[in-house]
């Protein structure tokens, strides 16, 4: 692990005080007709709270869907959420609560590397799965642990790789000379923009800036400033939401327009992205996916129309994730046949593929997927998938970004 995120992880357990080995689960299989109480903290508030959000109602439309379907082993399940938010200091307090006060059977994980990281430490303590939904840090899954698993198709620095190769293959006419790559600190998306970055160095693409900036950042005029001056052909983007977003208005507020622009995680959020920079300005955004409302992946149509159903509209990226992530504790679960050994549900996902609204899943001995995510673009106001092209709702693919033109 970096040492660097291993000392804070370490203090930020030590603070919250992070129950030690040897604690039993919540509760074994003598609940009867009880509810299984399965934990999750969640960011509601502070920085994440757009995805965490998100991310809560994926997980209530998994439970909606659990229980009108008899539920989970015969038994209906309740989520018990409490909101970290953005904290990790708080998200280990979380989680040692659900386990040691509220007795949950279940915990399923919260949003982000950044939280991730030390709530699957308590988790470990305490002999319980963890599926997180969204954490794709690669120092999360260098711990040796045992009962951690992501439920996206691959870690964060594999993600932009299907983008970076195709990039990195246009015809020279329409191929980027150069790259700019403004990065928030952050262990999720630093190594997903190194991982697009390394690809398209080697494939002669200069970098003429790079430079991370602070999560607390809320003015970016001053840092498009510095990248309009660098004067790239390709932009890309280390974001989450509210950066995404922050970043891109001030690019239209100095008519900074590069030829392309990639942004991490801000352009899978739909609508709340389109209305966030306006519609007319997301012409031609690339970006990675893990999740594509129209696919025909089992489950997937479901899920949709429930979610519809429940919140209006279609489901973020973040809500389809959770649900994937809660797909896979099922799948454990019921693939083991009850609650008592954990161990036993961690050793079944190691050793099968499970089918979810994301595609089919599997993992290595670390719980890192072994899998490729989509490559998305927004089109005359609507997001369209261009890669990989077996998973394509199109063959056109708009030639760079095109602000003002919807």
């Amino acid at each position: 692990m970096n040492g660097r995120i291993g000392r804070r992880l370490a203090g930020i357990l030590a603070s919250a005080g992070v129950l030690l080995g040897g604690v039993a689960c919540g509760s074994d299989d003598g609940g009867g007709s009880d509810p299984i109480k399965i934990g999750a903290s969640i960011p509601l508030t502070g920085q994440f709270s757009q995805e965490g959000t998100a991310a809560k109602q994926g997980y209530e439309v998994w439970a909606a869907m659990v229980n009108e379907n008899g539920g989970l082993l015969g038994r209906q399940v309740e989520l018990v959420i409490k909101d970290d938010a953005s904290n990790q200091n708080t998200v280990v307090a979380d989680y040692n609560a659900l386990i040691s006060k509220d007795k949950v059977d279940l915990l399923i994980g919260t949003y982000s590397s950044l939280l991730n990281l030390p709530a699957s430490a308590v988790a470990e303590k305490n002999n319980m799965l963890y599926i997180e939904p969204a954490g794709g840090a690669p120092e999360i899954f260098e711990r040796g642990m045992k009962y951690l698993f992501f439920s996206q198709q691959a870690t964060a620095d594999k993600q932009g790789k299907a983008f970076a190769d195709w990039i990195s293959t246009l015809p020279e006419a329409d191929r980027p000379k150069t790259a700019a790559y403004p990065t928030i600190d952050d262990p999720f998306v630093s190594p997903n923009v190194e991982g697009i970055r390394s690809v398209l160095e080697g494939a002669g693409i200069t970098t003429v800036f790079a430079e991370t900036y602070q999560s607390d950042l809320n003015n970016f005029d001053t840092l498009v400033s510095k990248v309009r001056e660098a004067n790239p052909d390709l932009v890309v983007h280390g974001a989450f939401f509210d950066d995404g977003v922050g970043f891109v208005r001030s690019m239209l507020k100095a008519d900074f327009k590069p030829r392309w622009l990639y942004q991490t995680t801000a352009p899978s959020l739909g609508d709340e992205y389109a209305k966030a920079i306006g519609p007319e300005n997301t012409e031609g955004i690339i970006f990675a996916i893990s999740h594509a409302p129209q696919a025909e992946t089992p489950g997937n149509a479901e899920f949709v129309k429930k979610y519809e159903e429940m919140f209006g509209g279609l489901p973020a990226e973040d809500a389809a994730d959770a649900y994937g992530a809660a797909q896979v504790l099922q799948a454990a679960v019921e693939g083991v046949g009850d609650l008592k050994d954990q161990a036993a549900m961690a050793d079944w996902l190691r050793q099968n593929t499970v089918s979810t609204i994301l595609g089919d899943l599997k993992w290595d001995d670390a719980g890192r997927p072994q899998g490729e995510f989509l490559t998305g673009q927004w089109q005359d106001g609507k997001v369209e998938y261009i890669l990989p092209k077996q998973f394509a709702t199109t063959d056109h693919v708009v030639m760079g970004w095109q602000p003002g033109s919807v």
